[in-house]
């Protein structure tokens, strides 16, 4: 090694320079081959996680190939007599000043770090992020790419999210409660009504609803009343449709049946869909003497444990 640097200090100026920038170019383009087949390692190995990595090696491979080329011009500047410590110092006075014209941009940087490693949120999540809903696209170091309801891309600047709802399901849960009346045939009856504009409903407002609506089944209160529950998985705040359109034209279809049928005896509540429960959850000693409200939990036999 200080033979090759003894054999450069030898050359003339000109090769010199040229040594140089050959040697920072030579290196340079390992770099972005080193990248290149770890981003096709990557891509065959595609994982939740791809597009962090990615965001990272590009991140690491950026700032690499600046340093590289800052200490190459710091050696070229050396050649013409600039001292290296006045071309540190004054380096270090411009980049101060550049972090303080472009904060905003370092605040995204910042944040998207912290997405990156703190895994707050995840490639092909639904959340809810700077006023923005969507499923998540990418996460880079400036930007949350997401993806609405309406199929549009959208991009929020990192350092604008103050509050992240992510929803673990990747949908809302919107529950139509629909109380069945009257003798066990006519009661079947309204079953095969409610349960036929269920899927005509999934069918007309399929861009609002994530995944097909389900038959969660049917249970009676303690008040002797029978419900039909009806699983919607939708959208956040997507749920008009079927306050409006779905609700009517069931209520309708029941009139048909029974004139005495009112509108209140359909209930349309929305909630959070629950993860499914640990392993620890599911030990016998903490499942024991459990209440569990209608709806909410239960036995793997009950209609309201799905």
């Amino acid at each position: 090694m200080d033979e090759l640097l003894l054999f450069i200090a030898d050359l003339p100026l000109v090769l010199r320079l040229g040594a140089f920038l050959g040697f920072a170019l030579s290196v340079h383009l390992v770099v972005i081959a080193v990248r290149h087949l770890a981003t096709l390692s990557l891509a065959s190995h595609r994982t939740r996680g791809y597009p962090k990595l990615r965001s990272l090696a590009t991140l690491a491979t950026s700032l690499i190939v600046f340093l590289l080329y800052f200490f190459a011009i710091g050696l070229i500047l050396r050649e013409f007599g600039v001292s290296l410590t006045a071309y540190l110092a004054s380096a270090s006075v411009v980049g101060l000043a550049i972090g303080f014209g472009s904060q905003g941009i370092v605040q995204d940087v910042v944040t998207g770090l912290t997405f990156i490693f703190s895994d707050l949120i995840d490639v092909d999540d639904l959340v809810e992020v700077g006023g923005q809903t969507g499923i998540v696209k990418a996460i880079t170091m400036r930007f949350v790419e997401l993806e609405n309801a309406l199929g549009a891309s959208v991009f929020v600047p990192n350092r604008t999210i103050n509050n992240i709802v992510s929803y673990p399901r990747g949908y809302i849960r919107c529950i139509a409660d629909v109380t069945l009346r009257g003798e066990p045939a006519q009661r079947e009856q309204m079953r095969e009504v409610a349960l036929t504009l269920m899927q005509g409903t999934y069918e007309q407002f399929a861009g609002i609803i994530i995944r097909e609506p389900s038959e969660e089944g049917r249970y009676t209160l303690k008040t002797g009343k029978e419900l039909l529950r009806l699983k919607f998985r939708i959208w956040p705040n997507r749920g008009q449709p079927i306050e409006t359109f779905f609700l009517q034209e069931l209520v309708a279809e029941m009139k048909r049946i029974d004139p005495d049928y009112q509108p209140w005896m359909v209930a349309i509540t929305y909630e959070v869909e629950k993860k499914a429960a640990r392993p620890r959850e599911m030990w016998p000693w903490r499942s024991q003497n459990r209440v569990v409200a209608p709806g909410t939990g239960g036995s793997p036999g009950s209609p309201h444990a799905r």
